[in-house]
C-alpha cells in the first residue's frame, strides 16, 4: 500500500505541466504572430483587421495613378507638375498618358483604368460624366486657354489675321471628330465663312501636338493650334492671330474630375486638389493657360 500511495504521487506530480512554461509558449506564440508580415497573414488565414496601423496607413497611401489628360498639357504636367505632387505625397507615383480629349474618351469608355482625366475641351468631359463614368462631385473647369493661327518662323508677314488662313497653300488642324483644338477652330472658321474654302488644303493630325510639329517643320504653312503650344516652339513658330472675339460660342475651357472607376480614389481626389492650389496653377499660368473663371 505504502508503495502504491507513493507511485501516485510521483505520477501526479510529473504529470502536472508549469504555469511559467505555458505562460512563456503563450508570450512566443503572440509575439510571432504580431511580427508577421502582411503577406504571411494573409497566406495564413489571419483577417485582415489584424494588420498594424502602420501597415493600414502604408495601404492608404502607397498607390500608382494613372492620368489621362489631353496633349496640350502634357509639358506642364511631366516637366513641374507632376513632380512637384510625388515630392509632396511620396507614397504616390503619378503616370500620365496624352492624347486628343476624344481619344482618351474613348480608351476610358473601353476599359483604360485611368484615375483622372483632364480633357480640353467640355464636351468629353459631360459625356463621360451623362454615361456614369465619372465622379461628377469631383468635376472642375480649371483651366482657359486660347486657340491662335500660327506659321513657320520666319513667314509671318504672310498673315495678319485669322482668316487669312484662307491665302495658305497647306493647312495644318487638329480633326474635329475626336481633337478639341480641332473642333474650335471648324467652329471659328465657319462663323468667319472661311472653312468651306480651306477643305482642300487641310491635313488633320490626331491630335494637336501632330499639328503644331508640321507647322514648325514648315509641312503646312499654317496652322491652328492652342496658345500654350504655340508657345512651347516659340522659336520654331510664329503667333500670327487669335481667334476673334465671337467667333467662338464658349471659351476654350479644360475641366478635371476623378473617373468613376478608379482604384485609387483618394489618392485621385487628391491629385485633382492639388491642381487647384495657387501653386499648380502658377506652373500653368507659366506654360501660357490661364484659371478658368
Amino acid at each position: 500500500m505504502v508503495m502504491a500511495v507513493a507511485v501516485g504521487l510521483m505520477t501526479g506530480c510529473g504529470g502536472r505541466p508549469s504555469s511559467g512554461t505555458a505562460t512563456t509558449a503563450a508570450v512566443a506564440a503572440g509575439t510571432t504572430t504580431a511580427a508577421k508580415t502582411t503577406a504571411e497573414k494573409a497566406e495564413e488565414g489571419i483577417p485582415a483587421e489584424e494588420k498594424t496601423e502602420a501597415e493600414k496607413d502604408t495601404a492608404a497611401e502607397d498607390a500608382e495613378i494613372l492620368v489621362a489628360a489631353a496633349a496640350s498639357l502634357k509639358n506642364a504636367y511631366e516637366e513641374e507638375l507632376i513632380p512637384m505632387f510625388q515630392e509632396a505625397n511620396p507614397g504616390v507615383t503619378v503616370k500620365g498618358t496624352y492624347d486628343s480629349s476624344g481619344k482618351l474618351q474613348t480608351q476610358i469608355e473601353e476599359g483604360l483604368e485611368a484615375d483622372v482625366f483632364m480633357s480640353a475641351a467640355v464636351k468629353q468631359m459631360n459625356a463621360l460624366d451623362e454615361e456614369g463614368m465619372i465622379a461628377s462631385d469631383t468635376i472642375t473647369d480649371l483651366l482657359e486657354n486660347k486657340i491662335v493661327l500660327i506659321v513657320p518662323t520666319g513667314q509671318e508677314g504672310t498673315m495678319s489675321a485669322f482668316e487669312d488662313i484662307a491665302d495658305a497653300e497647306s493647312v495644318a488642324l487638329g480633326d474635329p471628330a475626336s481633337v478639341p483644338a480641332g473642333q474650335y477652330a471648324q467652329e471659328a472658321l465657319t462663323s468667319l465663312g472661311v472653312w468651306d474654302k480651306i477643305q482642300d488644303k487641310v491635313s488633320f493630325g490626331t491630335n494637336v501636338t501632330e499639328v503644331l510639329n508640321q507647322v514648325a517643320a514648315a509641312s503646312a504653312d499654317a496652322g491652328i493650334v492652342y496658345a500654350t503650344d504655340a508657345a512651347s516652339m516659340a522659336d520654331q513658330v510664329v503667333v500670327v492671330a487669335e481667334a476673334p472675339e465671337g467667333s467662338l460660342a464658349d471659351k476654350v475651357i479644360y475641366p478635371v474630375a476623378v473617373v468613376g472607376e478608379s482604384a485609387h480614389e483618394e489618392q485621385a481626389k487628391a491629385f485633382v486638389e492639388f491642381l487647384k492650389t495657387q501653386e499648380a496653377l502658377a506652373v500653368f499660368e507659366a506654360y501660357g493657360f490661364s484659371a478658368a473663371e
